[in-house]
Formats: C-alpha cells, structure tokens, sequence
C-alpha cells in the first residue's frame, strides 16, 4: 500500500491507521495457538472499518482431497449455514488450484454461484463474499472467507484490504495445521507407548529396579557414582543380567536425561553395515546409499548412547568409535567434513575384554578408554536373595501379556526356582515365570512344569528298598535332600553311560530340562566323563 498511486485513506481512516491495524492482525494471527480464536478477534477489529458480518478459515485437504471449516465467527453471533467438512472432487481440486495460484482475491456478488466455489461456499450463504487463496510455500492449503453484513457491498478498496490479509491467515492455518499435526502424532504416540507396554507386561514407565536395595545395592551405588558425570561407563556381565536396565538407570540419573537414549546391538550389525549404522552416510557413498543417513551416535546426540555387546564391534570400527571418544567428532561415511557430537558412551558385554584385547581381537587403547569405570553386574546365582521378588514381578507381568488372571508364586514354587542355578540369569527366569503362567492357565503359577522338576506324585523313586510297612526310619538312616539328588542322578547318568540330551539321555530319563540338569549337576560336583565307558 506504500506504491505511489495507491489511495492513502480506506473507508474513512488514514494509511497509519491501516498499518496499524495490520499490525494488530497479525499479533493476533501469530499469538494465539488455535485459528478459532485468533479470527474471533481478527473479524471485531475488520468490522470497525469493513461491512463484515462473518469471517470463515477453510482448510483445503489433499488426501483425501476436501475441505474443512477450520474456524468461522459469525459477527452476529448467529450460527453459519456451512458444513464441518466436505468432500472434493478431481475436477474441482484442479478448479480450486488453479484459482488459488493466481493469488488473488475474488469477489462473489450477493446471490450468485460460481461453479469453482460451489464446494466451498455453502447455497445458504447467499451475501456478498470476497474469497482469497491462503498459501504456505508454493501450495494453496485454504480459503479465507469475508462475508458481508446483510445489505451491505465490498469495493475495490475492501479487496486490497483483504489481499492484505491473506499472509497472516495463511500464517494463522499453517501454524494451526502444524498444531493439529503435533497433537495426532502424541496420540498416536500415545497409542504406540499403550500398545508396548501391554506388550511388556507394563502399566506404566517405571523407574524402578527390582533388587535395587538388596542383591543389587552394590551396584546401584556404583551406577550412581557415575551417572552424573560424562565418563565412560563399561557393564560386564553374563547374557541376561540386566546390562540395559542398569545403563538406562545410569542415563535417568544424568544430566542428560531429557536428550534421547539409543540402544545398539553391536553383535546383531552385518560387518559391511556397521560403519554406515553409527557414523551414518553421503547420498550416493556406496550402492544402495539413495539418500542422507544420520547414524546412531548423530540420533543420541545430547543422550546416550549404550552400546551393547561393544565386543562384537569390528578391529576398523573400533578405530572410528576410538576417535570419536577422543574428540567427539566423527566423519559419515563417504562424507569429507567432520561432524562434532555430544553423546555419553555406555558399553556392555558378557566377553572378558581383556583376554580379547591380549588375542588382539580388541584394541588394547579402546579397551582402556571405555573401562574408565567399570560395573560388574553379578549373575542371578549370586543373588538368590532377589529371586522371591523378581518371581512375583515377572508373574504379574505375565498375567497383564497374556490376559490371565494374577497368580503370585507359592513358598514350594521359591524354593524350586531358588534352588536352579540360572545360566540364563534373569530374562531366563522371566521365560520361566511366562511359561509357567500360561501352564497354569490363570489358576496357578505352574513353576514345576515350567522349569522341568518332576512333582513329587510323579516321581518314580522307591522307597520300598529302605522301609516296609509298619516300620519305623531311624532319623540317622534320612540322607539330605541333596545327596538323595546327587544319588539318583548319578543312577540316571550310570543308566545313560554319562549322556545328558537326546532320547536316550538322563534329562529324558528324569524328565528334566538338559539345562536344569547340568546346573544341578554343576551344583552337586557330578561329572558326566566319569559315567563314560
């Protein structure tokens, strides 16, 4: 409006005026979140100086293609005969296209029905409009809607005026559409973070370890020694004794809790992948490579990044993660410019690193960079104490999966469980506990079954060689349980010449798990070489 030749006064008030109420209008179409409220307030200040009797927002709708009332304010307070939404045909989302390309605002006289517009403007609204095309970039995304008060005509001057307010609408829409867009994916978010946890068994995220104050309070303390520094931390451990939970307890506990938390799987990378996975790669750097990729350390950057089964990781990759420990840079693959990176290093294995790095299977200098403070996490037979606990979270976990209802574990279930040696450590003893609970089909917790042991009405021992009817046992004559074990295993083994699996083992024979039997076996000091032949 500042072009020589254009009025300097509209409808009865000067040029700074009008800039001034531009102004207003767009401090409202940025301030308010919803567009509803922004056109409320938008379509009083035009109505001070415009014949405006209503003001209409319609978003236009792609897929599929449409349109939809975004926000309507009828100065009357009368409601307005238009739709929610309407469906478009391929005809007329060209018509609408092409005309909103033009940027320019058309007018449509009291009465009339152009046939572009027959979609967008309802029969009812039968008072003179002008209607204007809101853009954002090179796409015309709505339609802002003038309609004026009854009896009343727009000019030439009102339609400038309007051509003026389409940036700000258009601003208006594009921030309300972002809005709606941000609020469907935390729902859908919502629904997947749902979906998981019903999954895992879970009700809500809980920041809770099971054992945190007992079997494992050693280790807790050391996880929180460190958590709030940026060290490196190293997690030794067997497979299954909660090295992610304890690297997850460490980065809550950070500083950098808020930023992102990856989990990498080194051992589960093919070797010809692994660079392009953690240093990401250029558009085009090998075949396959159609675009940009950022690689794990750049998507943890500002969080953690734990690095699981670190031992696994290639000799070439070691170098690369050795530089970025060094300097927190790293270079893409195919890329020439080094990228800067802030992220906090947690490594775990169940690998004894040092025997591999005396191997030269891993870089001795990585070795010592990662093991600037080491947490040992110690094996489920280590912390029997846990077990009682860790048996009734897993059952109630169980029964929220599988849709059975809660059956905790009986005292002769702990002692069972107790009494296993737990080579798979903790997610073992969730499979049992889940195998357990589907056995027991919501009635009970069918622990025997679940871990191989013979229930006692089962069992096949004799007694007849060492009582007869009416007689009375010595106590002295009573062996403890665990020799009587160690005797019958031994005849098993004695039976099967020393073989454990297969048809023809002792496993079979006892009607026990192969695992559960070496552990008992490993525990009562039995060897099966000596049963050879």
């Amino acid at each position: 409006m500042t072009n020589a030749g254009r009025p300097s006064n509209f409808t009865g008030f000067t040029l700074d005026q009008f800039r001034s109420l531009l102004l207003d209008i767009w401090r409202e179409a940025c301030r308010h979140i919803e567009i509803q409220e922004a056109t409320g307030n938008i379509a009083v200040m035009l109505a001070r100086q415009l014949p405006v009797g209503a003001v209409i927002v319609r978003r236009l709708k792609p897929h599929p293609a449409g349109v939809a009332t975004v926000a309507q304010v009828g100065l009357k307070g009368d409601p307005l005969p238009l739709p929610e939404s309407s469906p478009l045909s391929p005809t007329s989302w060209k018509q609408i296209q092409a005309w909103g390309k033009q940027f320019q605002v058309t007018a449509r006289p009291r009465g009339t029905r152009p046939r572009q517009f027959k979609p967008i403007v309802a029969d009812e609204l039968s008072e003179e409009m002008l209607l204007g095309p809101l853009t954002s970039g090179a796409n015309v995304t709505g339609v802002l809607m003038l309609v004026a008060a009854p009896g009343m005509k727009f000019d030439a001057t009102h339609r400038r005026v309007t051509e003026l307010l389409l940036e700000p609408f258009s601003a208006a829409l594009d921030n309300d559409h972002r809005l709606h867009e941000l609020a469907a994916l935390r729902e859908a978010a919502e629904a997947d973070k749902a979906s998981l946890l019903t999954k895992l068994g879970r009700t809500a995220i809980k920041d809770e370890i099971v054992g945190a104050e007992s079997g494992l309070k050693p280790v807790m303390e050391r996880a929180a020694l460190v958590a709030h520094s940026d060290v490196p931390v190293l997690i030794l451990g067997e497979t299954g004794t909660g090295k992610e939970v304890i690297s997850r307890a460490i980065h809550n506990r950070s500083s950098r809790a808020t930023g992102p938390f990856i989990r990498v799987n080194c051992g589960a990378i093919p070797t010809e992948l692994i660079d392009s996975q953690l240093f990401g790669h250029e558009k085009g750097s090998f075949t396959g490579a159609s675009e940009q990729r950022q690689g794990w350390f750049e998507r943890a950057d500002g969080g953690t990044l734990f690095l699981d089964e670190i031992g696994e990781l290639p000799l070439q990759a070691q170098v690369r993660l050795l530089r970025v420990l060094q300097d927190g840079s790293l270079e893409r693959v195919g890329g020439q410019n080094p990228l800067h990176v802030d992220v906090r290093i947690v490594a775990a294995t169940h690998r004894d690193l040092t025997l591999m790095v005396q191997a030269k299977e891993f870089r001795e200098d990585l070795w010592y960079r990662l093991a600037v403070f080491p947490i040992v996490l110690p094996p489920l037979r280590e912390r029997k104490t846990d077990i009682a606990e860790l048996a009734r979270h897993f059952a109630e976990r169980a029964a929220t999966r599988f849709g059975l209802h809660p059956s905790m574990p009986t005292d002769a279930d702990i002692i069972l469980l107790t009494d296993y040696d737990w080579p798979g450590n903790i997610r073992e003893l969730g499979t049992v506990i889940d195998r357990a609970a589907i056995l027991g089909e919501g009635k009970l917790l069918d622990v025997s079954t679940a871990l191989g042991v013979i229930p006692p009405k089962s069992r096949s021992i004799s007694l007849a060689a060492t009582t007869t009817p009416g007689a009375t046992t010595a106590t002295s004559e009573i062996t403890s349980l665990d020799e009587a074990i160690r005797q019958h295993i031994s005849l098993a083994l004695q039976a099967t010449q020393g073989r454990i699996e297969g048809p023809k083992g002792a496993a079979k024979l006892l009607h026990i798990n192969p695992h559960t039997l070496r552990a008992k076996m490993r525990k009562l000091k039995l060897e099966w070489a000596q049963y050879r032949e």
